[in-house]
């Protein structure tokens, strides 16, 4: 569905922050985009959202395809028509306006009347909180409360493809679950999931395709079962790491050696 092909962006014509990124997500898939802050990972959904120009960003090469088209000189309204939908890192709820409001706005590019009703429907079923506070001002949810409404909200765009930024980020261990299961359940419905994490745990731990950044480019991708199982991974972004029969905390590990293949 997604092909990000060589793509490199740059911020006020001097920051080079993607440099030659590739990635592709496939119909029906989740695929988990990971790396620490700074990698890129904002870049790249703001490349494809169509935001970048509102950030001084600008794609000087490379291409993004969704469905066969190219995508990276849409703006971000003609990217949800689409079908892409983002949930941007931090909620972003309208905190002033009603739980209904911020799911009707989430629906302004959708004009069928009867699919918005049935997204508001589902999103409802989904998140039967969201239901029993429905009236309530958003920014008096708490913290799991808005990431489900922003959640929701995306879903009212009826996309075929949910990028998600960080949905985990804040948020008690429980919640995360929560969060996890409804990711799960939302791609079983038929969307497809661009999953950014710095959770790689979770992320993978539900992901059929993984990815990690450093720097701006792909360093290492794979099946997430074989990701979750690498040493280098484990080591350096789960934060675990056996030394003497003990497995050590990440923040036990002095110096970060990059693994060699990793240069190439």
């Amino acid at each position: 569905m997604l092909e990000i092909a060589n793509l490199e962006v740059v911020y006020n014509d001097v920051v080079l922050v993607l440099r030659g990124l590739s990635l592709e997500v496939r119909e029906g898939q989740i695929v988990a985009l990971l790396g620490a802050n700074g990698a890129g990972k904002t870049t790249t959904l703001r490349a494809v959202s169509g935001l970048l120009d509102v950030h001084e960003g600008d794609i000087t090469k490379g291409t993004i395809s969704y469905n066969g088209v190219e995508i990276h000189d849409n703006d971000a309204s003609k990217t949800v028509r689409s079908g892409i939908a983002q949930v941007m890192e931090g909620r972003r709820v309208f905190a002033e306006m009603t739980v209904d409001d911020n799911l009707r706005t989430g629906a302004t590019t959708n004009k069928n009347a009867t699919s918005v009703k049935d997204n508001y429907d589902n999103v409802m079923e989904m998140f039967p909180v969201l239901a029993t506070r429905r009236k309530d001002t958003a920014g008096y949810l708490s913290g799991g409360e808005q990431q489900m409404l922003a959640i929701g909200r995306a879903l009212m765009a009826n996309p075929t493809l949910l990028i998600l930024d960080e949905p985990s980020l804040g948020l008690a261990p429980l919640l995360v679950a929560q969060i996890r299961d409804v990711i799960v359940d939302i791609n079983k419905q038929g969307t497809s999931v661009l999953l950014i994490e710095q959770n790689a745990n979770m992320a993978l731990s539900i992901a059929d395709y993984g990815y990690i950044m450093e720097t701006g480019k792909v360093v290492m991708d794979g099946d997430a079962d074989k990701l979750l199982g690498d040493e280098d991974v484990q080591e350096f972004y789960l934060g675990l790491h056996t030394e003497g029969g003990r497995r050590k905390s990440f923040r036990d590990v002095k110096h970060y050696k990059r693994r060699k293949r990793w240069l190439s």
